[in-house]
């Protein structure tokens, strides 16, 4: 039994009515949310960071240079993804997955450092619909391993088409709404799906890891002047926030290459039809 095969055998068979009645629930929850929360506009204290020193001619320099990493692990993660024999990669549904993360990775890395280098409402789309498609791609990743590869594939591309709207929905009614409520929903979805749905994989702690670095990172980034200076003004807690993110595709990075699939058993099997 090969690799692929086994993996199409552990897949859940959700009926279609339970996977319509999943889509539903989540749209409701999301309306729900999108309808209490009070209009978010674009304020400008959002571009006034801490750490504003110019070097080298370079403005905003260290919030600038602190992207570097993600295009090193960005570009290194996708030629690896794509070759298709170093990382533990079985299904069709997970290669989309990582490709268009690895891709987000590599994006954020031109997006953020161009939006720093003027820090305002017209670049900052630029540093925030990269993050939003890495986003999607993590929690399609998610319902692909989890849940099954058709509807995890879905799930990427009804993301990817949601991120694009929720921005021009910020950039015509100056409402951040819907990109907040985008963000928030791999927060809810990831953890409600990993209590749900057993892992297909060994090393899943990894992706526990991961989300502790990103709470970290938003940690970093709401105290970026008290970081700023606690540590006697060496870096900021934004340009912190950049180097703890580039750990997430790191560590995953690490997953994909140690883990392999878990061995169903045999009752389990039995109980396929």
């Amino acid at each position: 039994m090969n690799t692929t095969t086994m993996m199409k055998m552990m897949q859940p068979l959700l009926p279609r009515e339970k996977r319509v009645r999943i889509w539903v629930l989540a749209l409701l929850c999301f309306l729900f949310l999108m309808l209490a929360a009070p209009k978010v506009p674009h304020s400008p204290k959002f571009h006034r960071f801490a750490d504003m020193r110019n070097f080298l001619g370079v403005p905003n320099t260290l919030n600038v240079i602190s992207n570097f990493p993600f295009l090193v692990v960005g570009v290194l993660g996708l030629v690896l993804c794509l070759r298709g024999n170093f990382f533990a990669i079985s299904l069709r549904g997970e290669v989309w997955g990582w490709a268009f993360f690895y891709a987000g990775t590599v994006a954020v890395a031109f997006g953020s450092a161009y939006y720093h280098l003027k820090p305002d409402d017209n670049r900052v789309v630029w540093d925030r619909l990269p993050m939003m498609i890495a986003y999607s791609s993590l929690l399609s990743i998610f319902v692909v391993e989890r849940v099954g590869e058709r509807i995890g594939v879905s799930c990427l591309f009804s993301l990817v088409m949601l991120a694009l709207i929720s921005i021009a929905y910020e950039r015509s009614f100056d409402d951040l709404r819907l990109c907040m409520m985008f963000q928030l929903i791999p927060s809810i979805a990831i953890p409600a799906l990993a209590f749900l749905f057993p892992p297909k994989y060994t090393h899943s702690r990894y992706w526990f890891w991961a989300a502790g670095l990103y709470l970290l990172a938003t940690f970093e980034d709401v105290a970026d002047r008290k970081i700023y200076g606690f540590n006697h003004y060496i870096i900021s807690g934004h340009s912190l926030e950049h180097l703890c993110l580039v750990m997430v595709p790191v560590l995953l990075s690490i997953m994909l290459m140690y883990r392999s699939i878990r061995i169903p058993r045999l009752g389990e099997l039995k109980e396929r039809p």
